[in-house]
Parts: C-alpha cells; structure tokens; sequence
C-alpha cells in the first residue's frame, strides 16, 4: 500500500478528480498565458528576440483557431496532469491546500517544462533570453494551475 491508501500498481483513476477545478485552471492559465504575452508585458521583446519584423503580423498564414485551440487543449492536459499529481501527493501530504498546490505546479514547471526544454531551445538557436521568457510563462502557469486545483481539494 502507498501512503496515500492506493495499492501500488493502482492504475490512475480518473473519476476522482476535481473537473470545474481542472476547467478552472485551464481558463485561468490560457488568460495568464495571453497577459504574459501581451503587447504592454513580454510580447514585443520576445518577438524581437525571435528575429521577427516589428511589423509583422503574429500567426500571419496560421490558421489562428487551431493555434488557439491547440493551446487550450496543451493547457487542458497540463492541467489534468497537475491534479492527477496532486491526486498522489495531497494524502501523504498533511493539510495539503493552496499553497502545496501551487508548489506542487511550480515544481512540474520548473522540474520538467523548464528542464525539458532548454535544450530545445538552445539548439533551435533562439537562444537562452526567449527560453526564460517562454519557460517563466510555462512555470507561472503551472503553478497558478496548482494553486488553484490545490485550494479545491
């Protein structure tokens, strides 16, 4: 038996988890996501550092709803992966809420987003500066995820 109650070997149930908090975190990361990309915050020096013209057009010959679509089911999935960890860490966890969610979020976005990453985008040559404005949203996200599918346990 795990702490958390569950034979090892337990397959993951998904029943259990918290759906309106899972759905919750998704809409609250895709707005951070679109903040932190904005036109007043990170967006115009990440574009620059990109190599792209000031003066063109983001997405221009992208189908702008599966862009955005896609977004939204990457973050739908980043978000039911932050519950089911939380799922596994919450019971062995005295007084888990809010805080040891957003934790638990920050860990994943700077364990795996930010690890997992670097090297992509060091290779792709876009170079360490867009790598951190990219992967500090990847992290904001993940832990504003915990944060709240850990306050509605």
């Amino acid at each position: 038996m795990l702490r958390t109650g569950r034979p090892i070997g337990t397959i993951v149930d998904l029943t259990h988890l918290n759906w309106l908090a899972i759905l919750a975190a998704t809409v609250a990361a895709f707005i951070a996501g679109g903040i932190w990309f904005g036109p007043k915050t990170f967006f115009p020096v990440w574009w620059k550092l990109m190599g792209k013209d000031p003066a063109a057009v983001p997405g221009a010959g992208s189908n702008m709803a599966v862009v955005f679509g896609s977004t939204a089911v990457a973050a739908f999935v980043e978000a039911v992966s932050v519950a089911v960890v939380i799922s596994f860490v919450a019971p062995a966890t005295p007084g888990f809420g809010p805080l040891q969610g957003a934790l638990t979020g920050f860990l994943l976005g700077i364990g795996l987003a930010a690890a997992s990453s670097l090297s992509h985008r060091l290779f792709a040559g876009v170079g360490f500066r867009v790598w951190l404005i990219e992967v500090s949203s990847d992290v904001l996200n993940l832990t504003i995820m915990g944060l709240i599918i850990g306050s509605w346990r």
